[in-house]
């Protein structure tokens, strides 16, 4: 036996519209097959599409309030109802439906209410439908790794069809999106009802650390470990960026956190500035020196000024 609709979304009976939508949102989220992997996750979530499908709808709900789950083909008055539950019979039970139709032609339009089976109909005549309503977004998170972030490209995303069953479709990334931005897919959340167009798949995205570089904006960081003597003497150094490589000149006395540019290497979004490259300064101190290697360094150590002297003397 179905389940009455609005016991699968807990809410009451006189739940407005904006309390059935965040019902609906919190439980198909709660039980949305890609992130439920219980056994019975399919069919709860698919329990839920069709409780919202019919009580989201003004006229279905209207219906269902009426006739329960055997909508207006059934006896109206002698049917299952989806308050009582139970089946009764009505004072019109064994009325044969000719006569019926002819008692009740002539009050208002009920006659053609009945001959029509509950279908509303216009000055034509015609059956009126139901006003068509947009469906529901899909909202759900995505990582991309840190260079499709960067540059662009496509991702495989986790989604479901009509169907309620797991699928997915691929995404393009574009180029410098940043972790907590938002895209959207148009027509690939949930059905809409009464003819309506289908809702949007809505991806918040995060984007996942790269092993070398970080990022500020559009500008694209890297830190550069380069020696004492290096950092002394200058020298060339060949730096990856997001597409290629550079060799850079170090130039001599340079210190730690000095940050080289190559300017418009950074981040390059369509249709906009693309941001900067920088290599950032790491002088790494050996570890481990002989005794002439630290006889020496030592020498040159005695010959410099002290670079702590005119900041806190």
């Amino acid at each position: 036996m179905a389940r009455d609709y609005y016991e699968v979304l807990g809410i009451g009976r006189t739940a407005t519209a904006d309390e059935i939508r965040r019902a609906h949102r919190k439980l198909a989220k709660e039980f949305h097959p890609d992130k439920n992997k219980l056994p019975e996750a399919a069919k709860r979530f698919s329990e839920i599409q069709e409780a919202y499908d019919a009580l989201s709808d003004p006229k279905k709900r209207a219906e269902y309030d009426q006739f329960g789950h055997g909508g207006p083909s059934a006896n109206p008055f002698g049917g299952r109802s989806a308050r009582g539950g139970q089946s009764s019979d009505g004072p019109w039970q064994n009325v044969d439906p000719a006569d019926f139709e002819e008692m009740m032609g002539g009050l208002g339009g009920i006659g053609d209410f009945f001959r029509t089976g509950g279908a509303q109909r216009g000055s034509a005549g015609r059956p009126r439908r139901a006003a068509a309503q947009a469906g529901e977004n899909i909202e759900t998170e995505v990582t991309v790794d840190f260079m499709t972030a960067a540059v662009g490209g496509s991702r495989s995303v986790p989604t479901h069809d009509a169907q309620g069953k797991p699928t997915s479709i691929d995404v393009r990334i574009p180029a410098g999106i940043a972790s907590g931005g938002t895209m959207r897919v148009a027509g690939k959340g949930h059905e809409g009802s009464g003819g309506g167009p289908p809702g949007d798949l809505m991806l918040m995205i995060r984007v996942a650390p790269h092993p070398w570089f970080y990022r500020d904006g559009m500008d694209v960081s890297i830190d550069m470990p380069i020696t004492i003597i290096e950092a002394a003497l200058g020298t060339s150094v060949d730096v990856p960026l997001l597409k290629g490589s550079i060799t850079l000149r170090i130039p001599a006395g340079t210190s730690s956190g000095k940050k080289l540019r190559v300017a418009g290497k950074g981040i390059a979004p369509a249709n906009k500035t693309p941001g900067d490259f920088y290599a950032v300064i790491q002088i790494v101190a050996p570890v481990a020196l002989d005794a002439a290697d630290a006889d020496i360094l030592k020498s040159i150590g005695d010959k410099l000024p002290n670079p702590r002297e005119k900041r806190w003397g």
